[in-house]
């Protein structure tokens, strides 16, 4: 199914605001989180917060793709925004390592995913931490405000990912730093798993080239690229099956080509 542009945001945030009503479990055990694809443990995108500083299970809806925070050098009294940030997983985090004196701001489109974040920091009465709604494309965010930008497996569903880049690029304060985990793709992937709707509003389908993602930060602007962490997203082949025929699947399976989840920061 084809999918065009200006339809792809109305497909994700109506997919997220579903999302946002299932439980960790539920997601974990579907695409990304949207649903229907296997009855398997689906934790191969996912990373384990549990043991991180400010972790809050109530906002660990099971979605990101790496631990964007871990390489984002982080410091106290930092000013931190997150794109997608859903529940607020990644702001918690962050918000226990900028302390006090620090601000978390976490930027996302779905409302379901923004009621249930507000609910979260109401619960745990932070005052240095606020989720507003915006579009990544066109943040509701001043330039130059921003220490560091934090992004979890997000940027892959934004459909221009040119503009993303260069709006942090933007808010970005001077020596101002990102953090990113996305999805990325190494080779060409059948043409129905690329246009996939359902997929886009997981984490596959809407994924670029790794050597585009990465040629896209460079043209930016932005200095001391480091892909500070690389795995291979191993699907289930119940999966593959439903968009591979057998010499694709083995194909894909020699890796010639594939789904990788990449952290990648640099600095502006």
């Amino acid at each position: 199914m084809n999918v065009h542009k200006k339809d792809i945001k109305e497909i994700v945030k109506e997919k997220y605001n579903r999302i946002a009503l299932q439980s960790r479990k539920e997601n974990e055990t579907s695409c990304c989180g949207a649903g229907g694809c296997s009855d398997l443990d689906y934790t191969i995108f996912s990373e384990n917060y549990e043991k991180l500083d400010g972790y809050n299970p109530d906002a660990d809806l099971g979605l990101g793709c790496g631990i964007p925070t871990q390489f984002a050098q982080i410091k106290k009294g930092d000013t931190v925004l997150d794109l997608g940030s859903g529940a607020g997983n990644d702001c918690f985090v962050a918000r226990a390592i900028v302390g006090d004196t620090g601000k978390v701001l976490g930027l996302d489109f779905s409302d379901t995913m923004l009621e249930k974040a507000r609910e979260n920091v109401k619960k745990l009465d932070f005052t240095n931490v606020e989720f507003v709604k915006g579009d990544i494309e066109e943040m509701p965010v001043s330039s130059g405000s921003v220490d560091v930008v934090v992004s979890n497996c997000v940027l892959n569903l934004v459909p221009d990912k040119r503009k993303a880049f260069s709006e942090i690029y933007r808010v970005l304060k001077k020596d101002g730093r990102f953090s990113i985990s996305d999805v990325v793709i190494k080779g060409t992937l059948p043409k129905d798993l690329k246009d996939g709707a359902v997929m886009y509003a997981g984490c596959v389908s809407g994924a670029i080239q790794k050597d585009e993602y990465l040629g896209i930060i460079n043209k930016t602007g932005f200095n001391t690229m480091t892909v500070n962490k690389e795995k291979e997203i191993k699907l289930p082949e119940e999966i593959l099956r439903n968009y591979f025929n057998e010499d694709e699947l083995g194909e894909f399976r020699n890796k010639n080509i594939g789904i990788f989840s990449i952290t990648v920061s640099a600095i502006k």
